[in-house]
């Protein structure tokens, strides 16, 4: 559920289909850095035990709200909410926190006392609590988007709503229709019966050749302003980051990303030219980006915010 030992940018997430979260910068050695949708991990804690906040009082007469890991063995109240968490024992030498979709989970070392760690996870219950609800609504996002694959099937294609029209005398590839001021249909050259799973992967082929298109173009706008030369281009389905750069020109993006509206593609593609002079995230690197797209913020926060629909057909 985490980006592990990454260089990453919090955005997200999703990602991809059911995203995970995850909203820490991380640093390892061996792997590029990579742009990653909204990560949720707290700081770590030591072992040391702090004094827990005390349970909200009886009379309170509002429901709190409930969030239960599935594999949650122990509960307590954090602040209006009550809170399932899943505890696993690890070597580690201090306490770690990870809000995913499925909920919370603790990892600590096997010396910690149960009620050290209720008193670490107290001393962070607000911010528990607000990434337990953000992760909700997420996902109750994702659900919404859920695409029902068949003949009419819809979703956003560059931020435009995308209709599927099963069309036997269509090509098989695909044809777009109707872009880009008009409502956009996609002709699949499929027969009326075909199921959920034909339709899902003639239109996952689909926008992936439409994905390499796109982002070839827009390397090859861009990279002559910002000095850089790439090498390669690899889509990528990764459900935690949306794009990587390697110090030998490689780049990959994520073909989800053609659900978004252009400039926040742009912004994916500037972000990864720029590691190709700076490996890192320092302030050099966002000077970088900020030469060729002075509002990066805006759209860094934007990619953050968004919701790619959800692409399991069942």
């Amino acid at each position: 559920m985490q980006a592990l030992l990454q260089l990453a940018l919090d955005f997200f997430g999703p990602p991809p289909d059911r995203p995970e979260p995850s909203q820490v910068e991380n640093f390892g050695s061996n792997r590029p850095p990579a742009l990653i949708p909204s990560a949720q991990k707290a700081p770590h804690f030591g072992a040391k035990t702090h004094a827990a906040v005390p349970p909200a009082s009886a009379g309170t007469l509002v429901a709190p709200l409930v969030f239960r890991h599935p594999q949650a063995r122990r509960e307590l109240r954090l602040g209006d909410a009550v809170v399932g968490y899943a505890l696993v024992r690890t070597r580690r030498r201090s306490i770690g926190f990870t809000v995913g979709a499925e909920g919370l989970c603790v990892r600590a070392p096997q010396a910690v006392t149960l009620a050290a760690i209720d008193a670490a996870l107290q001393t962070k219950a607000g911010w528990i609590v607000r990434k337990l609800g953000e992760t909700r609504a997420r996902e109750r996002r994702l659900q919404e988007a859920r695409i029902v694959w068949g003949d009419g099937a819809q979703l956003p294609y560059l931020g435009r709503p995308l209709v599927v029209r099963l069309d036997p005398a269509a090509p098989v590839v695909g044809r777009l229709e109707g872009l880009p001021h008009a409502p956009a249909t996609l002709r699949m050259g499929l027969p009326a019966g075909a199921t959920p799973q034909q339709v899902r992967d003639a239109v996952q082929a689909w926008l992936g050749r439409s994905a390499r298109a796109h982002f070839t173009q827009r390397l090859e706008h861009f990279a002559p302003q910002m000095g850089v030369r790439w090498q390669r281009l690899a889509l990528t389905n990764a459900r935690t980051r949306w794009g990587s750069a390697r110090s030998d020109g490689s780049i990959r993006l994520n073909w989800r990303l053609m659900h978004f509206a252009p400039e926040l593609l742009d912004y994916v593609v500037v972000h990864e030219l720029a590691h190709l002079r700076v490996m890192d995230h320092s302030p050099r690197f966002w000077a970088e980006v900020a030469a060729v797209l002075p509002h990066h913020a805006q759209l860094r926060q934007r990619l953050r915010e968004a919701t790619a629909p959800h692409w399991d057909p069942d």
